[in-house]
C-alpha cells in the first residue's frame, strides 16, 4: 500500500494591537462564538519550557480562496499574546501530495498573494471584539510581520528546498545556496527543519507542531520589537523637536516645559521597559536542547538580536535625555535661589541704608 505523503502550507501575518491584554477576560468573552484554548505544547515537557500567559488560540471560519482559477481552502487560526499581538495563520493541507504540489502551491502564493484582503478582514472583526478591553488599542494594517511555514511528513534529501523557501525558480550562487541552508537542523535521520528569512521548511514523520509554535513565538517577538523600535524613534523626534521649542521660551516657562518634557520622558521609559522585558522573555525554551536550538536559530535569522539592541539604546538616549534635563532643571533652580538671596540680601541691606538717613 502506497505511504501518502502530507503537506500543508501556513502563512502567517502578525500584527500589533495595543499595550496589554487580559486574557482571561477575552478568553471567557470569546467563548460563546469561538472556539478557543491556551497554547499549549505537546511533545515538550511543560517544565522544559517556560510561558508567563499562554497566548490565546481562537478557531475563525474557514476561508476560501481562488488561485489560478483553481479554489483552495484556508483554515483559519488566531492567536492573541498578551503584550498586545494578534497572529493570524491561514492553513492549507493536502493529506496526499508530493514535494512538487507543495512547491507549485507555494509559488501560487508567493508573498502571499491574494491573502492581504482577507487578513484585515478577520483583524478588523476580531479587533471590533477586543477593543474595549486592550490598553492603547491601535491597529495599523500596513505594519506586520508576515511569514510561510512548509510542513511535508517526509524528508527527501533528493529535493532541493531552496527554490520553494526563496519563493523563485532560478540559478541561486553557491554563496546564497550555502547561506539559506546553513540554518538547517535535525534531530534524527528522519525529520529536517531549514530556517530562512520569512519562510522555513519543517520535514518529519509526526507533525511538527511544537516547531511551527516556536518559529511564531520568535516572530512574534521580532514583530514587537520593530513595533517599539518604530515608537521610540517617533517619540525621540518628538522629544528633540519639544526641547527645541523650550530653548525658545523665557526661562521660566521653559522650566515649566522642561519639567513636562521629563514626565512624559520617565512615562515612556517606565511603560517601554516593562513592555521590552515582557517581549524579550515571552518564551524561554530551558530544558530541550533541540527546541532550543530551533528557536535561538530562528531568532539569530529573523536578527531578533538587532532589534534587541536598537531598541534598549533608544531606551538609554531617552534616559540620558532625562538626566540632562534633570540636571538643567537643577542648575536653573539653584541659579534662581541663588538670585533670590542676593535679591533678599540687597532689599535688607536698602531697608537698613533707608532707616539709617530717616
Amino acid at each position: 500500500m502506497r505511504e501518502l505523503t502530507v503537506i500543508a502550507l501556513r502563512f502567517y501575518r502578525i500584527y500589533d494591537i495595543g499595550r496589554e491584554i487580559d486574557l482571561d477576560w477575552l478568553e471567557r468573552e470569546l467563548a460563546q462564538s469561538f472556539v478557543t484554548a491556551r497554547t499549549s505544547f505537546l511533545r515538550l515537557k511543560q517544565k522544559s519550557i517556560v510561558i508567563e500567559d499562554p497566548p490565546l488560540t481562537i478557531r475563525m471560519p474557514q476561508v476560501r480562496v481562488e488561485r489560478d482559477d483553481k479554489p483552495f481552502e484556508f483554515s483559519v487560526v488566531a492567536r492573541v499574546y498578551d503584550i498586545g499581538a494578534i497572529s493570524f495563520c491561514f492553513v492549507y493541507e493536502n493529506p496526499d501530495a508530493d514535494f512538487a504540489a507543495l512547491e507549485r502551491i507555494a509559488f501560487l502564493f508567493t508573498g502571499q498573494q491574494g491573502l492581504s484582503d482577507f487578513y484585515v478582514q478577520y483583524l478588523t472583526t476580531l479587533a471590533e471584539i477586543i477593543r474595549p478591553h486592550i490598553k492603547n488599542f491601535a491597529i495599523n494594517p500596513e505594519f506586520f510581520e508576515d511569514y510561510t511555514v512548509y510542513v511535508t511528513n517526509k524528508r527527501d534529501d533528493s529535493v532541493d528546498p531552496v527554490p520553494l523557501l526563496i519563493g523563485e525558480r532560478t540559478t541561486i550562487s553557491p554563496q546564497m545556496r550555502e547561506e539559506i541552508l546553513k540554518n538547517s537542523l535535525s534531530y534524527t535521520t528522519s525529520d529536517l527543519a531549514v530556517i530562512s528569512w520569512d519562510s522555513a521548511l519543517l520535514c518529519d514523520p509526526e507533525t511538527p507542531t511544537d516547531l511551527i509554535d516556536l518559529i511564531e513565538f520568535a516572530n512574534v517577538q521580532v514583530l514587537e520589537l520593530r513595533y517599539y523600535d518604530r515608537e521610540l524613534t517617533r517619540q525621540m523626534e518628538k522629544m528633540y523637536d519639544d526641547i527645541e521649542q523650550a530653548e525658545q521660551m523665557w526661562r521660566f516657562l521653559r522650566m515649566r516645559r522642561y519639567h513636562t518634557i521629563m514626565a512624559k520622558q520617565m512615562e515612556i521609559y517606565a511603560e517601554v521597559s516593562e513592555i521590552f522585558e515582557k517581549v524579550d522573555n515571552l518564551i524561554k525554551v530551558t530544558e530541550d536542547v533541540y527546541y532550543a536550538r530551533v528557536y535561538a536559530t530562528a531568532l539569530k535569522v529573523f536578527r531578533s538580536s538587532q532589534w534587541s539592541e536598537s531598541v534598549s539604546r533608544k531606551i538609554e538616549v531617552i534616559r540620558e535625555n532625562y538626566s540632562m534635563l534633570s540636571d538643567e532643571v537643577r542648575i536653573q533652580h539653584s541659579n534662581f535661589l541663588e538670585w533670590v538671596i542676593i535679591i533678599l540680601i540687597a532689599l535688607e541691606f536698602g531697608l537698613g541704608i533707608w532707616q539709617f538717613i530717616r
